[in-house]
């Protein structure tokens, strides 16, 4: 078992001190999301919410490396007049509402130049809290979980980043029993980041 776990263990040591030469960072950054919940008898119009959290860089080569991050994540929804017809319920029509998400995306970065990355992977969501305006408790409509790819670009000026990229769920997130309707988050983020160091 000593053995197994000290052949597992070098490799990883040299992979962290390889990327520690290359550059390894961390950083806050804060920003704006456009999202919407796409679905039947929900808005299809984009609402704002916000998000915030933290980043690290890690650097295999000047040109390639990944970028894990931990974000809380807003969406903003609005359903239609038609809601309760739809799902049987009263007094859900034209509601606003929001879904809160602990969101980890581990992107690849690929920098064609220093000043720009190129940012592509998978994000998985793990939905912290929720209004109750639908359905009783919005933890029965939706899923706890979500699971998107994400690509987008980012400006590195330095130790401020600022980008922007489209996130788009693959799973659907509507957890009301009996309902064959697909709902999925997607839409836009715009951030700006400071690496600290």
């Amino acid at each position: 078992m000593k053995r197994k776990a000290f052949v597992l263990f070098v490799p990883l040591l040299l992979l962290l001190y390889h990327s520690r030469a290359q550059g390894f960072h961390i950083g806050i950054k804060a920003g704006a999301n456009l999202f919407k919940v796409d679905g039947q008898s929900f808005d299809q119009e984009f609402q704002f919410g916000y998000a915030v959290g933290a980043f690290s860089e890690i650097n295999f080569t000047p040109h390639w490396g990944i970028q894990p991050e931990m974000m809380f994540n807003q969406t903003n929804y609005r359903t239609t007049s038609s809601f309760s017809s739809i799902y049987d319920v009263s007094g859900f029509d034209d509601v606003k509402g929001k879904l809160n998400y602990l969101s980890i995306p581990v992107l690849l970065s690929f920098r064609p130049l220093p000043f720009l990355s190129l940012l592509a992977g998978p994000q998985f969501g793990i939905m912290l809290n929720s209004d109750e305006h639908l359905v009783d408790n919005a933890h029965e409509a939706f899923k706890k979980g979500d699971v998107s790819v994400v690509g987008g670009a980012q400006l590195n000026l330095a130790k401020l980043k600022v980008g922007a990229r489209y996130v788009a769920s693959l799973n659907n997130i509507n957890n009301i029993q009996n309902s064959e309707v697909n709902w999925k988050n997607h839409g836009w983020e715009v951030y700006a980041g400071f690496r600290i160091f």
